[in-house]
Parts: C-alpha cells; structure tokens; sequence
C-alpha cells in the first residue's frame, strides 16, 4: 500500500517524452490551464526553467524540462488557451528567453487583486483571504534544478498552481462587479507584449554596477575587466556572479587599483588560486589600456520643468491620487511619478504609452 501511494505520487512529474505525450491530450482540451515556474537563479547561471507547473480540472501536473524532453508540443498547446497566472511578469520573461514561449493571453491574479485594491497580493495572502486556505511557504529558496524533487518540494510547486482557478473566478466576479475587467485584460495584454520583448544588450552599461557612477575612467576600465573575468567565471561554474564577487567588491577593487592602493586584504578567501591568478590578470588588462581605451561617462541628460510643467504635474499628481482614493488603489497603478512628468512635460506625445483606462481616468 505505500509502495503504490508513493509511486501514484512520483508519477505527477513528467519527465519522459512518452508520458508529456500522453498529457497533451488534457492540455488541449482543458477548459481552463494554470501555469507557473520554477527557475535555479539562485543556484545557477545563467538561470533556466527547472520545473513548469499545470493545473487543469484533470489534476495538477509537474513537466520536468531538465529532463531532457521536449516542450515544444507542450508551450504550442498553451498558446491556445487564456494562462491563469500569478505575478507572472518573470515567469512570462523565462520562457521567452529559454524556449521562445509568447502565450496568447494571460488572467493574472496578482494584478487581478491591485485593481480590486489589494496591498496584500501575494499568492498566500489572496489564497488564505479569498478561499481561507493557509499555503505552507515551504522551499522559495530551494535548488529546483536537484533531482529528484522532495515530497515537500513538489507539494509546494502543486500548490502554486492548484488555487489558481478558484481564486481566478473570484476575482474575476469582482473586477465585473466592478466594472474593472476590461482594465485588467488590457493590463494583462501590456504584461504579455512588455515581459516578451526582447531588447538587445547594451554591452557599454551592462557591466556598469551600482556604486560604478562615482569611479574615474581609469577605474571604469579595471571595472569592465574585473566584471567580464566574473561573468565567464559564474558561466563556467554554473554559479551566480555574486559568489566569486560582490558588486560593491568589484567597485572597491576598481577604485583601489586605480589609485595605487594595496587590494589584497580585498580580495575574498573563498577564492581559489587560479580564480586569484584570473582576476590578477584582469586587473592588468585593464592596466594596460590606454586612455583613449577608457569607457566614457555616461551623462544623464536632465532639465528642469518649467513653471507650467511644474502646475500640469501637480494638477495630473492631484486628479490621479483622487481617482486612486475613490476606487481605492495604488496610485502608481493609473500612473507612476516618472510617467506624470512626461505627460506634463507632453501631453500629446506621451499619453498614447498609457492604456486607455489609464487615459481615461486622467483626462
């Protein structure tokens, strides 16, 4: 009787093409689909989708993308359903930058609750208030790239998709009642087209950490080196940069070099010697550069408003924060500050970038 329970319970992961192969099938015609993730961007780098859950009327489903399968199939059957999804901005970004994955339509029940008024729009503070089920927070932080999944691992990413239909509904019913649905579909079709969009890098400031605005162009240069010898060496051990340095460590070591100060007592223990030995060398690249090899400041245009932008952003600042007190909800949610002064600074050109329930409820 335990043998069966247990191996009734490992057969919830998917990880073999015959058995993703025989739950295609429910995907495609399941009345309603939820989705989430689980990435190892604590554990690994670059990061990847280590675990995609499914939850349909059928059950909860666990696929295994580390197992060498292929998804394919599985992500072309989803595109033809509306997801129901929680916070799913990282989860939509994952897939578009592992596996090409863009979904048709999304219900987001994070987003759902700020336009119903919710400060507490986690997934257990909704679950616990809306359908008075109390979710164990279980293993946020694991390594979900190990194999095999705990019982508890398992149960807790069951979980992160298994009252999303319900809560979903109520929701749903909520934003009807009050008049808000067609704000959280347009919402939720800027959600799809912003965390989908892929922008090229821009190699000049990717490697330009915090705390890097205030060193002098020689140390800039020593920066860069230090950071691309950090990122092949996180690459090549399938670690987070951060465990060979910090980033304030790589400022520290930058400005100290430059100025002809002793790094040593800098440099981390947990460094090997060959780890020691690379970043000694990136340090004397970074030496050796000329000036006119020196990265540039990067200067950050600005003006002031004058005195009538400074009343039309006042103005917008009043009727945006009355709106939000009437329907009770963020501010930021109609408009961030950064967006009420472009709009003051041009109404004309900027307010096509809002949605149409933003504009209305400005104008």
């Amino acid at each position: 009787m335990t043998v069966r329970s247990r191996h009734s319970y490992t057969r919830r992961v998917i990880d073999t093409n015959d058995l993703l192969a025989a739950f295609l099938p429910v995907v495609c015609a399941a009345d309603w689909i939820a989705v989430d993730t689980e990435a190892d961007s604590l554990h690994a780098y670059p990061e990847k989708v280590c675990l995609i859950q499914i939850s349909t009327a059928a059950g909860d489903r666990l696929i295994d993308p580390l197992a060498r399968i292929d998804i394919d199939p599985l992500l072309d059957a989803l595109t033809a359903h509306r997801l129901i999804m929680h916070g799913a901005d990282y989860d939509l970004r994952l897939l578009r930058k592992h596996h090409e994955f863009v979904p048709g339509a999304i219900f987001d029940t994070m987003l759902a609750a700020r336009l119903l008024g919710d400060r507490q729009f986690g997934l257990s503070s909704l679950v616990e208030k809306h359908l008075g089920v109390k979710l164990e927070k279980g293993p946020q932080k694991a390594n979900w790239a190990r194999r095999p999944l705990t019982e508890r691992m398992e149960k807790y990413a069951r979980n992160d998709t298994h009252y999303l239909k319900p809560l979903s509904d109520k929701l749903r019913h909520e934003l009807e009642q009050r008049g808000r649905l067609a704000w959280h579909e347009e919402s939720c079709a800027r959600l799809i087209d912003e965390s989908t969009r892929i922008a090229p890098s821009d190699m000049d400031s990717v490697w330009r950490v915090k705390g890097s605005h205030a060193l002098s162009r020689p140390a800039l240069a020593l920066l860069r080196e230090i950071w691309r010898w950090r990122e092949a060496e996180a690459v090549a051990a399938n670690r987070p940069p951060f465990f060979m340095l910090s980033h304030e460590l790589m400022v520290d070591i930058a400005e100290a070099v430059a100025n002809s100060k002793p790094v040593d007592a800098l440099i981390p223990r947990h460094l090997t010697p060959r780890r020691r030995d690379g970043l000694a060398d990136a340090i004397q690249r970074g030496l050796e550069l000329s000036t006119d090899q020196h990265p540039e400041f990067i200067r950050h245009r600005s003006r002031r408003p004058n005195e009538a932008e400074r009343r039309r952003y006042t103005e917008l600042e009043r009727r945006r924060n009355a709106r939000a007190h009437q329907l009770d909800i963020d501010p930021t949610l109609i408009a961030s500050r950064g967006t009420l002064g472009d709009l003051a600074r041009s109404w004309d050109k900027h307010a096509p970038e809002l949605m149409q329930w933003q504009r209305e409820l400005l104008a």
